[in-house]
């Protein structure tokens, strides 16, 4: 099945429509997940391995992280990745999901022109960066649709202290079409914005823009897994599902192809495991 690139609505009347044969028929499972991974080439990757090693299909749909937990809510869907731990703890606390399921993490990088009119490049602080770009009125771009990445990006300006507005900050009206169409905007405006790595080394060749600030803790990101819940929504594939969690954590599977992906394309990889079973047997 292909990606849903397109407006919100459009990604949840699929949700609709899958779920509707997809959960009568076994050996299924329906994965919503957040756009980057899926741009990138990993959840492909893992799908893949999953069938190829259980014969159970796994198909994603892809939509920011705001709208895959609004589906998951209707019980569209049978798991959730996704990358906002905020949204990601009320899904859980409100019913709709059983557990966060830490499962790998990237990081989130500023990017912009090479002329860099607001002098952030090479500064170690995320916040600070953010700041000047605001006193310099810098064209900045915001995906302004809920996903995770923009959740992401009013959290980090929160804790620079600021509440971004006024000409210079620019909303992508089709931000919810994912990070690859807000970065081409972002390079077609000479602006600045905050990406996820993988998505920025995935078409840097294409686009005018350089990573400026990078490497501060504060642009962890991290990706999740959360199942649906199976007592509030019985059609959901619970045995189906924990069999894939499993295999997405373990270190032998999941994990390892977590820990090359991007490897032999970029030289590293794009993103790093980060399940409670990897991170035990690195402590051995």
């Amino acid at each position: 099945m292909k990606r849903v690139s397109g407006f919100c609505m459009t990604a949840l009347m699929l949700f609709c429509i899958l779920t509707t044969t997809a959960h009568a028929e076994k050996g299924f499972i329906l994965l919503g997940s957040t756009i980057g991974p899926i741009d990138a080439g990993i959840v492909t990757a893992l799908e893949e391995g999953f069938e190829k090693e259980t014969g159970i299909r796994v198909r994603h749909v892809g939509a920011g992280t705001g709208e895959a937990l609004k589906a998951a809510e209707k019980g569209n869907i049978d798991l959730v990745m996704v990358h906002a731990r905020s949204l990601e703890e009320k899904f859980v606390d409100a019913g709709f999901g059983t557990k966060r399921i830490p499962f790998m993490y990237n990081d989130f990088v500023i990017v912009g022109p090479s002329i860099d009119p607001a002098g952030v490049r090479g500064m170690k602080s995320a916040t600070a960066a953010l700041r000047k770009i605001a006193e310099k009125s810098a064209l900045f771009v915001t995906r302004g649709d809920n996903s995770g990445t923009h959740v992401a990006e009013i959290e980090l300006w929160g804790k620079a202290g600021l509440k971004p507005s006024g000409i210079w900050y620019k909303k992508y009206e089709k931000g919810s079409e994912g990070n690859v169409p807000t970065l081409r905007f972002t390079s077609a405006s000479g602006a600045y914005t905050l990406i996820d790595r993988a998505t920025y080394l995935s078409i840097q060749r294409d686009i005018k823009l350089e990573i400026l600030v990078e490497g501060d803790e504060v642009m962890l990101n991290r990706i999740s897994l959360i199942p649906v819940n199976h007592k509030r929504f019985p059609q959901v594939n619970q045995e189906d599902v924990a069999l894939f969690v499993n295999w997405l954590s373990s270190p032998t599977k999941g994990q390892k192809i977590v820990s090359e992906f991007g490897r032999e394309r970029f030289g590293a990889p794009l993103f790093f495991p980060d399940s409670q079973e990897w991170k035990a047997l690195q402590q051995r």
